[in-house]
């Protein structure tokens, strides 16, 4: 079992910045690859990013590919999503999540996830 927690959402204005991060705990939980994940009003969940557990490789949906930054800090069992130059359109619940299968090139699907944070709201709106 993997246990999840995110934090750091709020309500932010566009061309802002906001930071958040994913605690992380439970058996051989640094062995799992972690993906950030949002979920607008009305539409499916969506990949945003992921970080490697096996070598700290990220990788990114296109939409936001030079703008956010996934960091991962296994002394603090914690993974960051660094958000910039946010839009509207960024509007969401993000989610973390961890997955035994590494990321290997690209943002991997939902399924294959297996533990779930309970999300934190980020508003981007003037």
């Amino acid at each position: 079992q993997v246990q999840l927690v995110e934090s750091g959402g709020g309500l932010v204005q566009p061309g802002g910045s906001l930071r958040l991060s994913c605690v992380y705990s439970g058996d051989t939980s640094d062995y799992y690859s972690i993906g950030w994940f949002r979920q607008a009003p009305g539409k499916e969940r969506e990949g945003v990013s992921c970080i490697s557990s096996s070598d700290s490789s990220t990788y990114y949906t296109d939409s936001v590919k030079g703008r956010f930054t996934t960091s991962r800090d296994n002394a603090k069992n914690t993974v960051h999503l660094q958000m910039n130059s946010l839009k509207p359109e960024d509007t969401a619940v993000y989610y973390c999540a961890a997955s035994i299968i590494d990321c290997s090139g690209y943002v991997h699907p939902t399924y294959e996830y297996d533990y779930w944070g309970q999300g934190t709201q980020v508003t981007v709106s003037s």
